[in-house]
């Protein structure tokens, strides 16, 4: 607000707050504001985004109200137009004629002196003000050419009158003659209201050319088109609201049967395969519910026969397991007869025994495997947990590839903290996943070092075991634990593998509620990491070690040496001093 002059000045920041200095109250009660409006924010975001009904009926308000504007916006002006357009008409048509009765009255008046002249004219113009023609006020002025001394006639309670009329509007009047008008604002009781200013030239008796001026009033025209405007506002938002409040029911009505199938799909979900929604009426969203209702109890059939499936597989493979173990067991005794004999055989037969011994042995191993993942299956495995030393674990496996790192010219390194990387455990399924990574990284190595990493948190353990060999890419990785899946099928197994190897030990790290990951990179390596959690139900947090070894912890180095070279490689693992 601009400054008076004269008037006293106040600063209003420099009164102190009750509460104390503005630097220490105010900025805490506006955090505050703004924490609060936040909550708010966020609530509303959260309810718009799970509530199709509110998004539905705040597009219905938004678009009603948008719709309405648009159509009162045009409507009014339309009003507006042609009630000031035809107003306006009749105002003209009004100056008019009381500009040829007037020039009528002067002609005749038997005026001779300026008393008289004037005498004449404030009679006329009282006498306009008088009827009820919408005129609020008229002024005569003199014209140039005008002969009498008598400048300005009008009533002394209508002096302002005159200022309404522009210099522009007295040119166009003077200059071109005949009827003039321009939109004005005119006084009234409760400010200013809009108007016109209509101009004339006239002739006064024994005066000669003046101009009359006469005003009109379109304040009860603009109180009419405000009143319209509250009644279109009014309708508008009554309409609107109508609309809100019919879109939701219809939205409630329409979603019910949608919520209903929701939540009947959750409870499937749940595994209670008898719920079912409930159907009324014969429209579509009876029809929606029947269908629901008919793909649920397919989808119960369906799972009721892949569980009597799974019951009759598992079944078949645990009776086919047990009956492969009897004969199983005759063909070994046989074979390790003739084995044992095979020196004595002659070297075709012989080659032909220690093939047998060898595919007997596989043969076996893909049986244990097959009956390993059955359990699995079945959900019949179970954990012997002990709380034991990861490290001893790594070091045991180790020591037993080392014949295998020997034949393919690979050095196994260790690298473990000197404290306890203890965790409840089941010793013999960890040290098989070990075994599991530790064979592979060797078998695919490529003669290159093979880096063993153990590490440990508070909450978790941690072992990585890193080749340099030929590796895999992203691609690969995501399908290195699938059954039976092979990067390369051609490939020979140096191991003799079942490819069940990975996935077995995936289900055994699942089964400790810890995690197996897998990354690679073609013709680099790969690296694959073991995490379990220290203590067993609990959470592992942060992952010990990392999955690549670009930002491994320190740790302390133990050496795997040999006093034959390679022939000893992981004969030892102890903690360096």
């Amino acid at each position: 607000m601009p400054a008076v002059p004269g008037a006293p000045q106040h600063d209003l920041g420099a009164i102190p707050h009750p509460a104390g200095p503005a630097t220490t109250y105010r900025p805490r009660r506006r955090r505050s504001l703004r924490i609060r409006l936040r909550r708010k924010l966020l609530r509303i975001a959260r309810r718009w985004r799970t509530s199709l009904s509110l998004r539905v009926v705040t597009a219905t308000i938004v678009g009603g109200f948008v719709a309405l504007g648009l159509l009162g916006g045009v409507l009014a002006s339309q009003i507006r137009d042609g009630l000031y357009n035809q107003r306006v008409e009749q105002m003209l048509a009004d100056a008019a004629l009381r500009t040829a009765d007037a020039q009528k009255d002067f002609d005749s008046a038997t005026a001779v002196t300026s008393q008289q002249v004037q005498s004449v004219a404030v009679q006329w113009i009282r006498s306009l003000q008088s009827a009820s023609s919408g005129a609020v006020g008229a002024v005569l002025m003199r014209s140039p050419q005008a002969i009498s001394s008598v400048s300005i006639i009008e009533p002394a309670t209508n002096g302002a009158v005159r200022n309404l009329v522009s210099p522009g509007m007295r040119q166009a009047v003077q200059g071109a003659g005949g009827q003039h008008w321009q939109a004005v604002s005119v006084p009234t009781a409760d400010g200013e209201g809009p108007g016109i200013v209509v101009g004339s030239p006239v002739t006064l008796p024994a005066a000669g050319a003046y101009e009359l001026y006469m005003v009109y009033t379109l304040d009860p025209e603009e109180q009419t088109i405000f009143l319209v405007l509250r009644i279109l506002s009014v309708g508008a938002v009554a309409l609107v609201a109508l609309l809100a409040a019919l879109t939701w029911v219809i939205t409630r009505w329409v979603l019910r049967p949608v919520t209903d199938a929701a939540h009947t799909a959750e409870r499937i979900a749940d595994g209670m395969l008898d719920e079912r929604m409930d159907v009324r009426g014969r429209d579509e969203l009876a029809l929606l519910g029947e269908s629901f209702n008919e793909m649920a109890g397919s989808l119960q059939r369906q799972i009721e026969q892949m569980e009597e499936l799974s019951r009759l597989q598992q079944r078949f493979v645990s009776d086919v397991s047990h009956e492969l173990r009897t004969p199983l067991t005759t063909i070994r005794m046989a074979s390790e007869v003739i084995h044992d004999n095979k020196d004595s055989f002659d070297p075709v037969v012989r080659r032909s025994a220690e093939l047998m011994q060898t595919q007997l042995d596989r043969f076996e191993s893909m049986l244990a495997d097959l009956l390993e993942i059955s359990r699995f299956d079945a959900g019949a495995a179970v954990l012997d947990v002990e709380d034991r030393d990861v490290r001893d674990i790594v070091a045991r496996v180790v020591e037993m590839s080392a014949i295998l790192a020997e034949r393919k010219g690979s050095e196994v390194r260790v690298t473990a903290p000197e404290e306890p990387c203890t965790a409840d455990i089941d010793p013999r399924r960890i040290e098989r996943v070990v075994r599991n990574l530790v064979n592979n990284a060797i078998e695919h190595g490529e003669g290159r070092p093979i880096d063993i990493t153990v590490g440990r948190t508070p909450t978790a353990v941690g072992v990585r075991v890193l080749d340099h060999g030929v590796g895999m890419s992203d691609e690969e990785a995501t399908h290195v634990f699938d059954r039976f899946w092979r990067a390369d099928p051609a490939r020979a197994r140096t191991t003799g593998g079942t490819g069940l190897g990975l996935s077995i030990s995936r289900e055994d790290t699942r089964l400790h509620g810890g995690t197996l990951e897998a990354a690679g990179r073609p013709g680099i390596g790969s690296s694959f990491v073991l995490t379990l959690p220290r203590r067993a139900g609990s959470a592992m947090g942060k992952r010990p070690v990392p999955l690549r070894p670009n930002d491994a912890p320190e740790t302390t180095t133990i050496e795997v040496d040999g006093e034959e070279g390679p022939a000893n490689v992981g004969a030892l693992v102890e903690e360096a001093p």
